[in-house]
Order: C-alpha cells, then structure tokens, then sequence
C-alpha cells in the first residue's frame, strides 16, 4: 500500500434544507485501504460516501479524488464515477436485460469499448463473483445476493480505482449476506480500494484496514480496525458497540 490518498476529505459540509447531515467531516483514503464506516442510522453515512462520487452535493469543504475536485464546475462526474465504483443497497440493476448485459453496458457506453469486448469482460467477472453459469439469467431470477454480486462485478466492470459500497447486505436474508461478503472479502485481499457503509461488524474486524464511526453527522473515531474494537475512545462509540455486538 502507498501513502498517496486516492480520496482525500476536508471540512466537509451538507445540509437538506435547513437541516445539517455532515459536520466538518475530514477523511482520507490511501490506495489499497478498505475503509469501513459505521454508525447508528441517520448519523450520515450513506451521504458522506454519495458525495464522495457527486451523487449528492455539498455546500461546503472539499473532496478530491486522485486530486481532482469532485465539487468543481467543469469536473466530468460520469468519468469520475468509472473511476470510483458504487455499488447501492438496493442492487439497482436493469430488469429488462440479462445479467450479462446489465454488466456490459456501462462498459460500452463509458469506456467505449467494443461490445464483444464488454462482454467478454463481463463473463470473467461474473465467473470472479460466482456467477459464471448465470449470465443468460434476469435479475428477477436470481437471489437477492446473486443481484448483489451481480451489481459488484458491474461495478468493476468500468476498472475503477475504488469502490463505494452502501450498506451492501442491509436488504439480503442471512445466509445470502454471507456470499457477498465473501466477493468483498476477495477484493480487499487483491488490493482493491474499498470505502464500506456497513453494520457487520464481522467483516469490519476481520476486513477493514481503519473504522471510521460517524454520529450526528460527525466523524467521532477513525481508527484502525483492532484499536477500534478493542479500545474505542469515546462514549458514543463504545454505546454503538455494546448494542450492535450484542445481536
């Protein structure tokens, strides 16, 4: 791993209204990190890492991405986003096409490659999420964390630098969050830039490089992930702990 940040966070700022969800947060992200942020529900996560690839915007601060500023006027958002994955809760994926194309499409429109070349990169990384016997299929014929493997492999479809994965199993049964946890699990081992909004705590411990714990819209810890679980330094923290350990 290098120490040139590949995101960079300072003073950030956002507000729905009159209403803050971001608090002068600052955060920064080394190549090959996986960072996971975690934090009770409405305390800004999901919003920190949507503004990390302009998908909400922010009134104030910065965020720079390989040292180009997400928030400038004249920044090429759609090339910036192939460049920083997000992979949603809610998978997301086209349900009019086949796995294969949900997976190629991005790469032809965005990369402008050619299409037997979309698909041919499609087919290995289905096979890379174990879904190799899958690509005829339709997103409504698969399991809620095939779709979510699925939604991985389009994301590294485009050969992002980092990925932004929101709360990726929050709408998957059990035994499927297992599987997808797995597929991240692989990334992280293959130097693959990770910024993960989770409440599995598991793969935090096992998998995380740092732990950033967000409340009220405020960074409140950012540590690395052992001193994070054994010796957590504020209250707030080690209250958020206490309850999500104990499920």
């Amino acid at each position: 791993m290098t120490d040139q940040p590949i995101i960079e966070i300072h003073d950030l700022h956002k507000s729905y209204g009159a209403t803050p969800v971001l608090r002068g947060c600052s955060l920064s992200v080394s190549r090959g990190e996986v960072v996971v942020v975690c934090g009770p529900s409405g305390s800004g996560k999901s919003t920190l890492i949507k503004c990390i690839n302009g998908l909400e915007v922010y009134q104030s601060g910065s965020i720079r991405i390989e040292g180009i500023e997400v928030g400038a006027k004249g920044t090429d958002l759609p090339k910036l986003r192939a460049r920083v994955g997000m992979v949603f809760q809610h998978f997301e994926l086209y349900p009019h096409m086949s796995v294969l194309d949900n997976v190629a499409l991005a790469q032809i429109h965005v990369l402008k490659r050619a299409r037997a070349a979309a698909r041919e990169r499609a087919n290995e990384l289905l096979a890379r999420v174990g879904l190799k016997d899958k690509t005829a299929a339709m997103p409504a014929d698969l399991s809620g964390g095939q779709q979510q493997r699925v939604a991985i492999a389009r994301a590294l479809a485009l050969d992002p630098q980092a990925i932004l994965f929101d709360e990726p199993t929050s709408a998957l049964d059990p035994e499927m969050i297992h599987e997808v946890l797995q597929v991240m699990s692989e990334l992280a081992k293959d130097g693959m830039t990770m910024v993960v909004v989770t409440h599995e705590m598991g793969f935090a411990r096992q998998v995380a490089d740092r732990v950033v714990f967000m409340d009220a819209g405020e960074i409140v810890e950012d540590a690395p992930s052992e001193a994070f679980f054994s010796a957590p330094k504020t209250k707030r923290a080690v209250d958020f702990l206490s309850k999500i350990l104990a499920h």
